[in-house]
């Protein structure tokens, strides 16, 4: 397989001959406001310009929303998709709500699905603390499984909690995404992993390649990478945290 990470949690996966576009967040530098109850509010999102096209970016078989907040699936994705494109969604609501943005061919991969061979398979995740799923609402991961490829887990906006861990213990996948960044509301903690969380997945997936993605490119992501770079010189010594800078491609 091959990941490129495209910027946040927007990645294009190459897996089974096929060219999967995850978690499409297209606009302009700057073009939306910084998030509310948030810190820096002098800054607005995103933070830093695509590294590609969008011509490229959107060149995909299909589509896989991990959940709706805007910088996963953003008004730009809506206008730059094409209508008739593949899209899969983690549950019948958000599925009514892309078709209502005018896109015919939607499916839930709540119940898993199959996409030209590849198995896609639904994860459960928690977007921060147990009393911030309320305003942060219902999330998903996914993995992806076919014959000779390494197993990949997506496991989208989530923090380390027993689902993750549940996830890895099934699966048992070889390189894991997880969503880095600690983006945080004023109040409530840590709604994307922190760098515990990172060191934590790789602790309990100590053969797995862990890809560090959803950094630097909102206002209330607050992990840098450099930072991140600097936990993990006393902390791996596996070489198996990866951290690519926006445009980056990794084959495994």
């Amino acid at each position: 397989m091959n990941l490129t990470l495209v910027r946040n949690a927007t990645l294009l996966v190459e897996y089974a001959n096929h060219r999967f576009l995850i978690d499409p967040f297209l606009s302009d530098k700057g073009a939306m406001p910084p998030f509310e109850n948030t810190e820096n509010q002098h800054l607005n999102n995103p933070l830093v310009e695509l590294p590609m096209t969008i011509d490229e970016i959107t060149r995909v078989d299909a589509v896989f929303v991990t959940h709706l907040h805007p910088d996963h699936f953003d008004e730009q994705a809506k206008q730059a998709l094409p209508s008739d494109i593949p899209i899969y969604v983690q549950n019948e609501a958000d599925k009514q709500k892309i078709e209502e943005a005018g896109f015919s061919a939607v499916e839930s991969f709540h119940q898993d699905v199959t996409v030209g061979g590849v198995k896609v398979i639904h994860t459960e995740g928690q977007h921060g603390s147990k009393e911030m799923t309320s305003l942060t609402g219902e999330v998903a991961g996914l993995v992806f499984t076919y014959p000779n490829e390494k197993t990949l887990y997506v496991a989208g906006d989530t923090i380390w909690y027993e689902g993750v861990q549940a996830a890895i213990d099934t699966h048992r996948p070889e390189v894991i995404v997880v969503n880095g960044g600690a983006a945080q509301f004023l109040e409530g903690g840590p709604i994307t992993m922190t760098k515990e969380d990172v060191v934590r997945t790789h602790e309990e997936s100590p053969d797995s390649n862990i890809v560090v993605v959803h950094m630097e490119a909102l206002n209330h992501c607050l992990l840098s990478r450099e930072e991140l770079h600097s936990y993990l010189e006393t902390r791996d010594n596996t070489g198996k945290i990866l951290v690519p800078e926006d445009g980056e491609s990794m084959t495994f």
